[in-house]
C-alpha cells in the first residue's frame, strides 16, 4: 500500500468549474550559497463540489489523471480567505 502525497497551498484561480489553481510555496536551501531560496508550484485541483474560493486555504491530494493536468483532488478546505 502505497502513501498518498498531500500538499496544503492557496487557491489562485477559481474561474472554472470544478477545477482550482492551488499554488504550493516551500522553501529549498541553495547548494552553493546556501541561503533559502522560495519555490512556488501551480497545480491544477479538481473540487467536486465547488466548495473553495479565492484565497482559501486547502489540503490536496494526489489521486489517479483526471484530465491532462489534473491528477489532485481537493480533501478540504483547512481556512476560508477573509476579504
Amino acid at each position: 500500500m502505497t502513501k498518498q502525497k498531500t500538499f496544503t497551498g492557496v487557491v489562485a484561480s477559481d474561474k472554472m468549474d470544478k477545477s482550482r489553481t492551488v499554488v504550493i510555496t516551500s522553501r529549498e536551501k541553495h547548494p552553493l550559497y546556501k541561503k533559502y531560496v522560495p519555490k512556488r508550484k501551480k497545480l491544477m485541483v479538481h473540487d467536486d463540489q465547488n466548495t473553495s474560493a479565492l484565497g482559501d486555504k486547502v489540503l490536496i491530494g494526489e489521486t489517479s489523471p483526471i484530465s491532462k493536468r489534473k491528477s489532485w483532488v481537493l480533501l478540504e478546505v483547512l481556512e476560508k480567505h477573509q476579504g
